[in-house]
């Protein structure tokens, strides 16, 4: 995968049908996560961890900061918010694919200056099973 512009990297919601990017998003950051189980044991070779494959848990983390484009993009991340509701989410990753799957927003932030734009962002964990789809 060669350079890619970060502006490419997209974060959409489910509004019941079709996905649509959400707010003007200008950071974006996409983490996947593994625990790890330790089944080391006395009578592991040279006293060396080992770990059973498959057996921790996955998860994903994605934040984002930027500026809400309209009062509807708004209004559907904060009413996702206040309901503590698990929705579907899609993050389009430019010459790679997309990640699509159930996520709940964990946080919800606004900044702003005197003399500037109101700035949010958000951060939201995997609640379920991700699915990946090349492009």
């Amino acid at each position: 995968m060669v350079a890619q512009k970060g502006r490419d990297l997209l974060l959409k919601i489910s509004d019941g049908g079709a996905f649509v990017t959400v707010a003007g998003l200008r950071t974006k950051r996409l983490a996947f996560n593994a625990e790890t189980v330790d089944i080391t044991d006395a009578e592991s070779a040279g006293r060396w961890r080992e770990l059973l494959g498959g057996a921790g848990i996955q998860r994903a983390s994605l934040s984002g900061g930027g500026i809400f484009k309209d009062q509807a993009s708004d209004a559907t991340v904060r009413s996702a918010f206040f309901a503590g509701s698990i929705l579907s989410w899609q993050i389009l990753i430019p010459d790679f694919g997309s990640v699509t799957g159930p996520f709940q927003m964990t946080s919800l932030e606004y900044s702003g200056e005197y003399n500037g734009e109101v700035r949010f962002e958000l951060a939201l964990e995997s609640a379920g099973s991700l699915s990946f789809g090349a492009l």
